[in-house]
């Protein structure tokens, strides 16, 4: 008996690579535990089994012939709607979009999946637009926290987040232009990744503009690994991507944890000067700290010194938002998101000196980033300040401010400055509830973060967790 839900992609590859199981036996377990867990999270948008058997019995072919391609062949990849695929429609939670318009149409990361032979298991709930921290549409209805299904799974890659937590898939396909990865990520407890800017090619435009990244989700950094080595393959369609590096991810954290974290200085901030955490986050974050210094790494405990950017970011963000809304009237605005209406309506607003204003703060910004960093090779933080609240919420209930930023003050400075940034599982809070920890790295050296991510990982006790809903609806690779 095989429980495929439980395995990671590096099992599954392995796996077919020795003939233990198909990619057909897998697809169908996992279309399996979508049917069973789904339902209480609401982590998929749209599932087509025939497509996704269909895709899984032409890898098993290859096996057989002896012709697999690239590195995911049969491997299954859950994927947030945003990302267009041409035999899904993509459209972002929004009742504002023509389905039919996006058919036919293929994003950079899409096209590398299928050259490297994925499964595609289904779209994923976004919140409309991507737009805040939490996922919920006027489509789709909210999404769910595996841990709690009274509380939230972040956003706005909720779904993807809530997908590989409960083996609805081994890997997901996020964005993050606020921490829309990590913020999930780190609510679920799972690894998540925000790649340096341009390191992944995203097409067409983010209206977040230079904020946006597109990046991998998974259970485990090398699973993290092997997918940015294929969604970092080059696409001309993104004039902002990088040169290609062809750097192998995956050959880059191989070794053991002290060799992973030989010689790197780490700076280590539970508040980045500011910011006020719940006791259980510092706590946990403070022990993965003290895990890495055990483990061989430098760790100082120090503060980048700057202030928080919250202003700024939301000039920038919200910008962005009402670039997302230009062309809708107002007569498909009343089927939107009232809050995001609302928001892009005020940043509508700004004077072009206001938003000027807040590039030079972000380029203010990365500059005293990039002088931390030629002290310190990562950053340590919270992922998050607080755990999981309330599904259907923006704000945790009786928070101070209305708007899902002030929640989430560790993750979107480093969308302004384009730093490469992970979260890690790291531990629980008293109720249950997942805790992560951020690694940041200088820009372009993602490498370094998904090392030291790494090396955590595998010294770290609690890896393997997974909350009571998955082993309720576990699935096996028998048919039921």
């Amino acid at each position: 008996m095989n429980d495929f839900a439980h395995m990671t992609a590096l099992e599954l590859l392995k796996g077919y690579k020795n003939k233990s199981f198909s990619p057909v036996e897998v697809t169908e377990a996992l279309l399996r535990q979508i049917d069973s867990c789904n339902p209480a999270v609401n982590a998929y948008c749209l599932v087509d089994k025939e497509t996704t058997l269909a895709s899984a019995q032409a890898s098993a072919q290859r096996y057989y012939r002896g012709e697999t391609r690239g590195a995911l062949d049969g491997v299954p990849v859950a994927i947030k709607d945003v990302f267009l695929t041409p035999m899904w429609p993509t459209i972002k939670g929004s009742k504002t979009i023509d389905a039919k318009s996006t058919l036919g149409k293929e994003a950079p990361s899409i096209a590398a999946l299928n050259r490297n032979g994925y499964v595609p298991l289904g779209k994923t709930t976004t919140p409309e637009f991507g737009w805040k921290g939490v996922t919920d549409n006027p489509i789709d209805g909210v999404t769910r926290n595996p841990w709690d299904t009274d509380k939230t799974a972040g956003g706005s890659s909720g779904g993807s987040a809530a997908a590989v937590v409960l083996g609805m898939g081994p890997l997901a396909l996020g964005t993050d232009a606020g921490g829309s990865i990590r913020i999930p990520a780190g609510f679920c407890g799972l690894v998540g990744f925000k790649p340096s800017f341009g390191e992944v090619p995203h097409w067409p435009a983010s209206p977040f503009g230079t904020l946006a990244h597109a990046g991998p989700m998974a259970w485990t950094v090398s699973d993290c690994a092997l997918l940015m080595n294929v969604l970092s393959e080059a696409d001309p369609r993104d004039s902002n991507a990088i040169p290609r590096r062809n750097i192998d991810y995956s050959k880059a954290i191989s070794g053991e944890p002290h060799e992973l974290l030989k010689g790197l200085k780490i700076a280590y901030s539970a508040t980045l000067g500011y910011v006020q955490n719940e006791r259980d986050v510092e706590r946990a974050v403070c022990n993965a700290a003290q895990l890495l210094q055990s483990l061989g790494a430098e760790v100082t405990e120090v503060a980048p010194g700057f202030e928080d950017p919250l202003a700024a970011f939301g000039h920038l963000f919200y910008g962005g938002a009402a670039n997302a809304l230009r062309t809708i009237g107002k007569r498909q605005r009343t089927l939107m998101d009232s809050q995001l209406v609302a928001v892009a309506d005020k940043a509508s607003q700004l004077s072009m000196l206001d938003y000027l204003a807040a590039v030079n703060e972000r380029a203010a910004l990365c500059e005293q980033m990039a002088q931390f960093h030629s002290k310190y090779d990562l950053l340590i933080t919270p992922t998050l300040p607080i755990t999981a609240f309330k599904a259907g919420r923006e704000v945790p209930e009786g928070w101070p401010s209305t708007r899902w930023p002030s929640w989430t003050p560790f993750t979107y400075p480093f969308n302004m400055t384009g730093q490469p940034a992970l979260s890690v599982p790291c531990g629980f809070a008293s109720k249950g509830l997942p805790i992560g920890m951020q690694l940041v790295g200088r820009r372009f050296e993602d490498a370094t973060v998904l090392r030291a991510g790494q090396a955590y990982q595998l010294a770290a006790p609690m890896t393997d967790k997974r909350p009571e809903l998955f082993y309720n609806n576990i699935a096996v690779g028998e048919k039921v």
